[in-house]
């Protein structure tokens, strides 16, 4: 995969509110929002509204209000739902890259899991 932008996958299109979704969180740069298939009782995506494939082409091309904002976004959404530290039992933060990372759609995202304990994430290497 490479950092060339699809304009036509189903976060832009969401961003574009050709689908409806269930947000949790609106900034001027970042949505967050229920999963459709959730892993965990809280299971919220993050996205940036730019054009982002990967976490790693986000850090190196968004600005930093860009950045500001959606770390932000990430900590009131933690808060909001209740798997912040100071609120709750804890969460993960994940988001996949590419085929080796299973990355689903072509936007860069993050997934908020938290409200039960999550077991293990990859087994210990052999």
């Amino acid at each position: 995969m490479s950092y060339t932008y699809d304009p036509t996958n189903i976060f832009a299109r969401i961003l574009r509110g050709e689908i409806p979704n269930k947000t949790v969180l609106e900034t001027p740069y970042s949505l967050a929002f229920e999963d459709i298939r959730p892993h965990a009782p809280v299971h919220v995506l993050v996205i940036p509204k730019g054009p982002y494939v990967s976490y790693d082409h986000f850090a190196r091309e968004a600005s930093e209000a860009e950045i500001l904002d959606f770390t932000r976004t990430i900590g009131e959404v933690c808060k909001m739902t209740g798997v912040a530290l100071d609120a709750g039992n804890g969460f993960r933060i994940i988001s996949n890259a590419g085929e080796a990372g299973l990355q689903e759609v072509p936007h860069m995202h993050v997934h908020i899991l938290g409200g039960r304990p999550l077991g293990r994430m990859l087994p210990p290497a052999p």
